[in-house]
């Protein structure tokens, strides 16, 4: 079993909760440890999870989720509702890059995915998750590549692959159709002047 799918079925479905999709990640910037916070729990590997509630109305959120060295079990940290989330920024428009900031009410988050394509899967998650469960303010997403945002993430394109096959098919049929149509009234023609041919040969 891979680590999202572990992440999965011990953090998410004990509570109820469907896993979208999550991102390993590292801090861009380290983060200042308070002079007290000594003794730390060691190196440990960072995901950030997308999840929603089975119950209705669903509600979707993001967990950070750590899993400690030598250990095969993994811990939530962090949550936060979708709604807390006010940016999503890809820093840059133009590239495959795995930097991303993340900006909720309380907290702001620079991180690096493992890779720039993992990075981009669950942007596409992420805004597609958005769009269908917040109603009123959806989060900004800025320097995103068009096809995290438009109709080319992986979710429109198998929905768009899925339409035009179907309306290729009515098309060939409609197609099929007309042709058949055609050649049933070339025969109904050709039956009505041979018999037109036939009526007057009889009269001659």
């Amino acid at each position: 079993m891979n680590a999202k799918s572990a992440i999965s079925k011990e953090i998410f479905a004990p509570h109820d909760e469907r896993m979208l999709g999550a991102v390993q990640v590292k801090r861009r910037t380290k983060k200042k440890i308070p002079f007290l916070a000594t003794g730390g729990q060691g190196e440990y590997l960072t995901y950030i999870c997308l999840s929603v509630t089975n119950k209705k109305p669903a509600q979707a959120s993001i967990t950070k989720v750590k899993q400690f060295e030598g250990s095969t079990s993994f811990v939530r940290r962090t949550q936060w509702m979708l709604e807390q989330l006010r940016q999503v920024n890809g820093i840059d428009p133009n590239r495959d890059s795995p930097e991303f900031d993340l900006l909720f009410e309380n907290a702001f988050d620079q991180w690096v995915a493992n890779t720039a394509s993992e990075k981009c899967t669950f942007f596409q998650v992420l805004h597609h998750t958005c769009q269908r469960y917040l109603t009123d303010k959806k989060p900004e997403f800025i320097n995103c590549q068009a096809k995290i945002m438009g109709g080319n993430s992986i979710l429109h394109s198998a929905a768009d692959s899925v339409t035009s096959a179907v309306q290729k098919a009515s098309q060939a049929l409609n197609e099929r159709g007309e042709r058949l149509g055609r050649a049933e009234e070339k025969t109904e023609e050709l039956k009505n002047s041979a018999q037109q041919f036939a009526e007057t040969a009889h009269k001659v």
